[in-house]
């Protein structure tokens, strides 16, 4: 797949999400809806910001950094989207639920960036032994 293709598809993805998620937003009764109209709610707001979100960190690295191969952006972009998508859904369901507190929130936050943290130092480790497999084979 081309990386225009994967753009063009992800971006129609995102707009039929967020199409989703209006429909939802305008039919569904929060009183009456009950826990299916909950549930659509937060998975059609987390697909639509996780599509959105990871759409906006490939344009700016794009930007930013354009000396580089694009698809290399890919992936990084699409597991912060995830991060930043589960960061605001969850906080809105625990604000719903009347449970989001401060230090739910550092929590959250802190777990969150933990876990970018070992896929960031994973990715290095792996670039540096390419590196040194590189030099050995030389």
């Amino acid at each position: 797949m081309t990386l225009r293709r994967y753009l063009i598809t992800m971006a129609i993805t995102t707009l039929v999400c967020w199409a989703a998620f209006l429909t939802v937003l305008v039919r569904i009764d929060p009183n009456s809806g009950g826990v299916i109209g909950l549930l659509l709610f937060f998975v059609s707001l987390f697909f639509s910001l996780w599509g959105t979100l990871s759409l906006l960190g490939f344009g700016i690295r794009f930007m930013i950094m354009r000396n580089t191969v694009p698809f290399r952006y890919i992936g990084v972009s699409l597991r912060q989207a995830l991060w930043f998508a589960i960061l605001i859904d969850l906080s809105l369901f625990l604000v719903s639920q009347e449970l989001l507190v401060w230090w739910m929130s550092l929590l959250l936050v802190l777990g969150l960036v933990i876990l970018e943290g070992f896929f960031l130092a994973r990715s290095i480790e792996a670039r540096y032994y390419q590196k040194k497999q590189l030099k050995e084979s030389e």
